[in-house]
């Protein structure tokens, strides 16, 4: 680290390597021995939760993961509670990776810089994976703590170092990492501008840090971090509009697709529906792109709405009719936060009701926790908004009244994403669900939301 930095930041000049390390993964090992059988269990009684983490195109490139604990902050936590903590969370998400994974998205894992001796660390997948580090007052000395992240570079891991320009590690771990964020909520708008001036002006750094806002919580600040050339944006500033956004109202698209909607839970013949989706060439064609994906994973190519109809039939189009009604035009953040949600909660419906419920059902699951978010879709009431469309008897219960037999994974489904931990656990146990099943569930569903949404205009 060259002295310009050291002296910005408050660190010392660590000697410059030559160059970077070339990423090449070495293989994963096993955690040391006694540590893979209790351990286990006790990461399947761990529930995960995913906050979204957007791009400058304000599509979601990500998820913070952490535990849904009611203190699982980023780093506020005392030092043996925090590395306990860690420690379980590296271990749930090894179990998870192991047997279902999440894509493409990156998976940003905030760690206490304490918590790298982890020996989950070396099983933990590399693909997509961030450890975000929280430098903590009783971390080791700067040179072992950076002798750590390069073996676990080496691996194929990629690091990111939350400011803390006090701290003696500091300024010589952002020669090592790739991603340097600022806790938004906790810091002056100079600090957060600043912050971003001394990285890009620090001509020393031979390789690109991209910035990352966390828990921003206004759409004030998130401008503010796009303006300072932030790459990544986290907080709930997402789930809120700005104050002079107004919904639109008859959409048209949006209309003819309920209208089609009805048609495919009604009686209309394949011809009936035929021809009402060529009345408009533009979702024909969004239709035939959509379900010729690899999202949709059809064996065969689909050329034509006659095609479409007679391969899925009415029950299997009213299920992607009901996905592309969450499309879009022009999304900000809380439009992809919606249909994220939505789509999450309709696949996690369907995966937890795969064992209970027969498979001619699975749609119906699906459409169950899709249409939970209509009202904040068409910006109506849930009742009127449900009173638009027909619906199976037990989708309706579920929606309208929270009974039937898909109100309990609907529950659940919403639950996911509430961050609490109380309510998780009550709506999981009342549904007859382990932690585990809930979990891979939610990275499943997640992953393939991803993939569906990739494809979209």
């Amino acid at each position: 680290m060259v002295f310009g930095l050291g002296r910005l930041f408050g660190g010392k000049k660590r000697e410059e390597c030559e160059a970077r390390p070339d990423r090449t993964p070495a293989p994963a090992q096993d955690p040391a021995p006694g540590q893979t059988g209790d351990s286990q269990e006790e990461s399947r009684s761990a529930y995960v939760r995913r906050e979204p983490v957007f791009n400058r195109e304000r599509r979601i490139a990500g998820h913070l993961l952490r535990l849904q604990l009611a203190d699982a902050g980023l780093g506020n936590l005392p030092t043996e509670r925090q590395q306990v903590y860690d420690d379980l969370l590296l271990k749930s998400l090894c179990l998870l990776k192991d047997e279902a994974g999440w894509g493409q998205l990156i998976s940003f894992v905030p760690l206490a810089s304490i918590s790298l001796a982890s020996p989950w660390l070396e099983r933990l997948p590399a693909d997509n994976t961030v450890i975000l580090l929280t430098l903590s007052p009783d971390t080791p000395d700067g040179d072992a703590l950076g002798d750590r992240i390069e073996q676990l570079f080496q691996r194929g891991l990629r690091f990111g170092v939350v400011r803390n320009p006090r701290h003696p590690a500091f300024a010589a771990l952002l020669d090592q990492v790739d991603f340097a964020a600022a806790n938004v909520a906790e810091s002056q708008g100079a600090n957060v501008r600043d912050f971003s001036v001394a990285l890009r002006s620090a001509h020393d750094i031979r390789h690109l840090i991209e910035l990352v806002g966390l828990n921003i919580e206004t759409s004030d600040d998130q401008a503010l971090c796009q303006r300072c050339h932030y790459t990544y944006f986290h907080g709930p500033f997402a789930a809120s509009r700005g104050v002079d956004w107004e919904p639109a109202k008859g959409d048209p698209h949006k209309l003819h697709l309920m209208h089609l909607l009805n048609l495919a839970n009604g009686n209309a013949e394949i011809p009936e529906l035929a021809v009402a989706l060529k009345q408009d060439p533009i979702l024909t064609y969004r239709i035939l792109r959509y379900l010729n994906s690899p999202a949709i994973g059809l064996s065969r190519e689909i050329t034509s709405i006659d095609q479409a109809l007679v391969i899925l039939g009415r029950q299997r189009l009213a299920r992607w009719l009901s996905v592309l009604l969450f499309s879009v035009k022009d999304p900000d953040f809380a439009d992809w936060l919606m249909v994220e949600s939505s789509l999450t909660r309709g696949r996690v419906m369907e995966i937890l009701g795969a064992q209970r419920f027969p498979a001619a059902e699975a749609d119906h699951l699906f459409i169950t926790g899709v249409f939970s978010k209509l009202d904040k879709l068409l910006h109506i009431a849930l009742p009127e908004a449900v009173e638009q469309l027909r619906l199976p008897i037990n989708v309706r219960s579920a929606l309208l009244d929270q009974a039937g037999p898909y109100a309990p994974l609907l529950a659940v489904a919403e639950a996911c994403e509430a961050f609490d931990p109380v309510r998780i656990s009550k709506t999981a146990e009342e549904a007859g669900l382990d932690p585990h099943a809930v979990n891979q569930a939610l990275m499943s569903a997640t992953t393939w939301s991803s993939e569906v949404t990739t494809h979209w205009d």
